[in-house]
């Protein structure tokens, strides 16, 4: 096997681990936007909640479009996730700023998995213009 041929192998090797890490961030970052969008609906829900007083009638979604009427008892106590299944009770402003504080964290993460997916794309690039490139001469090569 020549070098060229060697080469021209280790290089679709590398386009083909590039393109899985290009997938594998593309996930992250829809993970993370789904995760954004629900911090962003809890927040403006606890922003809707702010004006309402113990007994006003809500409808609470509980998934597929669907909605449940209840009854508000106390606006001003949030049982706020804390991860791993676990909750705690917290007033509601600083639950509102928690999940701000998450919203943050969530948008500086997703920032990350977005320029890694940038340098990813570029070399990808990169790496299909080499073998473009070696492809071309191979073929002149053999003319």
């Amino acid at each position: 096997m020549s070098q060229n041929e060697e080469l021209l192998r280790r290089l679709v090797l590398e386009l083909q681990i590039l393109e899985g890490t290009a997938n594998m961030l593309q996930t992250r970052i829809s993970y993370i936007n789904a995760a954004m969008t629900e911090m962003q609906i809890a927040s403006e829900t606890l922003n809707g909640l702010k004006g309402e007083q113990a007994g006003a009638e809500v409808l609470v979604p509980i998934g597929g479009g669907s909605y449940v009427k209840a009854k508000l008892e106390d606006t001003s106590r949030v049982v706020v996730g804390i991860g791993a299944t676990v909750s705690t009770e917290r007033d509601a402003s600083s639950a509102q700023e928690e999940i701000g504080a998450r919203l943050l964290e969530l948008e500086k993460a997703r920032s990350a998995a977005q320029k890694q997916l940038e340098d990813v794309a570029a070399q990808i690039n990169r790496t299909q213009n080499q073998v473009k490139a070696m492809t071309g001469q191979q073929s002149e090569g053999k003319k």
